[in-house]
């Protein structure tokens, strides 16, 4: 009898890790249906990551990171400027309440290693309102972006990170439509995972 289990080819898709860091947020929701299953873009597979204490979110956004096959991050938040969905291409070096340095040896600005400029036109071609940003909000987002973008080993094959903020008063519906492009639009970007050999 064969092993169907045994026969299966390994998942060779790159893994997206999303997270939404405000644990009040209801506006995304990685399970589509019935099934509990979490959403996926084509070519990519996604692992929610609960909103949690900035500090303990840090840690474990960079634990996922440092796992085998996570190729990606999208964090995915609020904006109170304006009624267009923001990517957030920087961060600054601060402390959440902005009083000072986060990291004393750290550069003063970190950069967001996602396609930004791709991201923004996939969130326009699905209706919404769109533009990249270089200011970087005082909020647990913009800690988490630096955090996850300083602790980044040195290397050109550095994961996609990327920062998504929806205005204020965008419905539920609209942020799900945008969390999606943009994962979609990363998605693109990353190659099958190299096949690996058991010892």
């Amino acid at each position: 009898m064969l092993d169907i289990q045994a026969d299966a080819a390994p998942d060779r898709r790159p893994t997206i890790v999303i997270c939404a860091w405000d644990t009040d947020e209801t506006g995304w929701d990685p399970v589509e249906d019935l099934s509990g299953v979490a959403w996926n873009p084509a070519g990519a597979r996604t692992v929610p990551v609960a909103g949690d204490d900035p500090e303990t979110l840090a840690g474990t956004l960079q634990a996922h990171l440092e796992q085998r096959g996570c190729r990606a991050l999208l964090l995915v938040g609020r904006t109170g400027h304006g009624e267009s969905f923001r990517v957030q291409m920087r961060a600054e070096n601060r402390v959440l309440n902005g009083s000072r340095r986060l990291d004393d040896t750290g550069p003063g600005v970190a950069r967001a290693t996602a396609p930004v400029a791709e991201i923004v036109e996939a969130l326009t071609d699905a209706g919404l309102m769109a533009a990249a940003s270089s200011e970087s909000e005082p909020d647990a987002g913009s800690y988490l972006l630096y955090c996850i973008l300083s602790g980044l080993p040195d290397g050109i094959d550095s994961p996609a990170i990327a920062l998504l903020r929806a205005p204020a008063a965008a419905s539920d519906a609209a942020m799900q439509r945008a969390v999606k492009a943009a994962a979609e639009a990363i998605a693109r970007h990353l190659a099958p995972l190299p096949r690996y050999h058991s010892p």
